[in-house]
Order: structure tokens, then sequence, then C-alpha cells
């Protein structure tokens, strides 16, 4: 009974230590678990199990150091830099989804963790609140009453699917730092109010306390309210752009079926001469030139955002397609892929696309022949994504391994000023990604660049 007692005194009376003790072996490890729950269902961040437990065990083990190594309130302003900075290596999102996993997470605790502080305050009026949390009991109750809401919530949110859509490879420029700046201060503020709520809470009125949170708590709304109608507008914006690329496709289509509808009869009277003097190689050859026009017909219809269903993609696709048109390139491009699943960046998988297809265009403009296919398809063999380029061409002699080199260029020598770097920002990019391969090879008729995007 004695033991027991003991124990009970040390859990009911203020204990520095022991209170530090707890926190470092069971509440910090739940409260850790909690805000990555929080921040991965608000979020949709998609990670391995690997990369779960990686981050978990790097945050623990900073959160860990701060709270016995850095003096409060400094700890925590580690623990607020660590944990965007974490994220954006661990998990490669972006840097708004950093710093709103930072946010989310850190707007519940304050918020119910300050009322619940400010409550206890209420029952224990001659302790501060300061000395409240290093009660263990308290702090043990208090903590878990924090968590279970905590826990509560992100199911609440899960059954009803409940979750912040962002869009990737949306750029918001400027917008983005007068956001980042909102959203730094708004952090800064959180912090200062915490602190101060931990130090004067007995004599903050909890009327005043609820307004400060909820005063708070309507700023960050504000500003991701702000966010979501920023990317709104971009969103909008982009859609626009690609419904004015589509209606340009739609024209041309609209001319080439009214002037084949036009010279119908006429290819039909054609056709029936060829037949009705029994000669073959006429019809063959007559067939030969006929087939172009139709050709091109049919690829107007593959350019459409419903068959090419990334914007981005879409988007350079039929910009390109148009720029081959105006120097007389049949450029044809089979799509077999669902491109709202492509296994990279789409920001890098554009920058990639671009420069590939104008190094082919300014090939096959030069060529008497002049014939783009681009080829896009799904390799379930190999576990890759595939994006193929091929052009005719006049050089011959290109070097498929000097291409690559920065500044190389088989330009003439007044053009090389402004050539030579496409191919050298596409190894950069390469580079940067463990999954990506460029296979470049080439015949007698075609250069060939095979993007190859494992999964």
């Amino acid at each position: 009974m004695e033991i027991l007692q003991t124990i009970w005194t040390a859990l009911t009376t203020e204990n520095e230590m022991l209170t530090k003790i707890i926190t470092s072996v069971v509440l910090m490890p739940l409260e850790l678990f909690l805000s990555m729950l929080i921040f991965f269902t608000l979020l949709n961040i998609e990670a391995t199990k690997k990369r779960k437990i990686l981050y978990y065990i790097i945050f623990f083990i900073i959160a860990i150091l701060a709270l016995w190594v850095i003096p409060v309130p400094y700890n925590t302003f580690i623990n607020v830099i660590a944990c965007p900075i974490l994220v954006i290596i661990i998990f490669k999102t972006n840097i708004l989804k950093a710093i709103l996993a930072e946010i989310l997470p850190y707007i519940y605790f304050v918020i119910v963790g300050s009322i619940l502080l400010g409550i206890i305050s209420l029952l224990y009026k001659s302790m501060d609140a300061q000395h409240l949390v290093t009660i263990p009991i308290i702090k043990i109750v208090s903590s878990l009453i924090l968590y279970l809401l905590a826990y509560i919530l992100c199911e609440i949110l899960k059954r009803n699917n409940i979750s912040i859509k962002f869009i990737e490879n949306i750029k918001l420029k400027k917008n983005f730092w007068i956001l980042f700046i909102n959203i730094f201060i708004g952090i800064t503020a959180l912090l200062m109010q915490s602190y101060t709520v931990s130090l004067y809470s007995q004599y903050i009125p909890i009327p005043t306390l609820i307004i400060s949170i909820f005063i708070l708590l309507s700023y960050f709304s504000i500003s991701i309210y702000s966010l979501f109608r920023t990317k709104k507008l971009e969103v909008t914006t982009t859609q626009l752009a690609e419904e004015q690329l589509y209606n340009k496709t739609l024209n041309v289509l609209y001319d080439n079926i009214r002037g084949f509808k036009h010279d119908f009869q006429n290819i039909m009277q054609s056709l029936g001469g060829y037949i009705s003097t029994n000669n073959m190689d006429g019809l063959r050859n007559y067939y030969k030139d006929l087939l172009p026009d139709s050709l091109k017909i049919n690829q107007l219809d593959i350019l459409n955002p419903d068959t090419i269903n990334n914007p981005a993609v879409y988007s350079i696709l039929t910009e390109k397609y148009h720029e081959a048109d105006n120097f007389d390139i049949n450029m044809n491009i089979e799509a077999f892929l669902d491109m709202q699943n492509i296994n990279m960046k789409t920001y890098e998988l554009t920058r990639i696309l671009g420069i590939l297809l104008d190094n082919a265009i300014d090939a096959a403009k030069k060529c008497d022949k002049k014939q783009i296919n681009v080829t896009i398809r799904k390799d379930n063999k190999a576990n890759r994504q595939l994006f193929i380029i091929e052009n005719t061409y006049t050089n011959k002699d290109v070097d498929t391994d000097k291409i690559f080199e920065k500044g190389y260029t088989s330009k003439a020598k007044e053009d090389k000023a402004s050539h030579g770097l496409g191919l050298w920002e596409v190894r950069k990019i390469l580079k940067r990604n463990n999954n990506l391969n460029l296979f470049t090879t080439k015949t007698n008729d075609f250069f060939k660049q095979q993007l190859e995007i494992y999964y």
C-alpha cells in the first residue's frame, strides 16, 4: 500500500522530471502519431509505410532532443521548423502541403489544448496552468482527452471523405509568397498565444480566451479560403486555356471535314473512273494520295481532353501539333494511357515533352518527308509508362551520346548561342529522378527518343 501511495503522490503533485519522462515515453509518441494522422487524412499525402516510419523516427528524435536540451518555449520553435522540412524531404510534397502539414495539427492542438487548459485552470484556481501541467496525472488525463478527440475527428473526416483537395503542379507565383508570409505570421501568433496561455491562463477569463482563439482560427480560415479561391481561379484559367486549344482543334477539324465533304463527290467520281477502267495502279496511287488527308482528320479527333486527360500534357501536345502543322509536318499521335496516373511530376514531364517535341519539329521540317510519331502507352511487363517520339531527320551522323552535353548542337554556328541546352536540361531532370530513363536510338528513317517512367 505504501508503494501505491507513493506512486499516487508522485502522480498528483508537481513533478517536472516525472512529467518530462511520461511525455517522452508515452505522450509524445502518441501526439506525433496523431499529428501524422491529421495531416495525412486532410492533405491526401501518399507515402509508403517505410517513408512514414522514417519520418516518425527522425521527428521523434528531434522532438526528444528539443524537449530535454532546449528550454521552453524555444523547443517548440525547433519542432515547428523541423516538421515542414521533413515533410518536403521524405514525402516529396510541395511547399504548401508541407506548411499545412505543420499548421493543421498545430491549430488543433493549440485550440483544443488551450480550451482544456483553461477549463482545468478554473477547477484549480489556486494553481496556474504552468504549474498544473507539471502534475503528471493532470498532464496524462488532459493529453489523453486531447488525443482521443483528435482520433475521433480523423475518423469522422475519413468516413465522410472530407479532405483538402490540392491540385498539383499549379504554381502560385507571387500569390504564394503573400500566402507564405501570412502563414508564417499566423504560426508565430499561435506560438505566442499558446505560450501566453500557459503562463497566464489563471488570470485570463475563459470568454477572453475563447474569443482570442476564435480570432486566430478565423485568421487561418480566411487564409486557407483565400488559397482555395486562388487555386480555383488558376484551375479555371487552365481549363479556359485548354478549352481554347480544343476549340482551335475543333475548328481545324471542322474546316477539314467541310473541305473533305466539298470534294467528296469529285473523289467518288475519280474513284469510279479508275474502277470503271480497271486501272488498279492508278487507283492505288490515288488512294495513297488521299490517305494522308483522311488520317489527318482522324488524328485531330485524338487531340481530345477526354482522351489525353492530363491538362498540362494535352496543352503541350496540342500546341506542338499545331506548330508542326504550320511547317506541313504530319504528326501522328497515339495515346493508350491514363495520364492522370503518370508516375512523375507533371511539370517535369511537360518540360521533357516540350524539349523533345521542339527538337523533333526542328529536325522534321528540314526533311522531304516531314513526319513525327508520338506514342504514349503502358508496358505492364516492365512496369513502366512510355512516351515515344520519333521523327524524320537529315543529319544521319548525329552523335546520340554527345547530344546531352551542355552546349552541344548540330545547328549552324550562328544558332549555337541559343541552342544546345534543351537535352542537357532533360538529363538534369533524369538525374533527379531514379525512376526515369531516356533511351535514344536512330535508324535510316527515324530518330527516336523513348522516355521510360518506371513505377
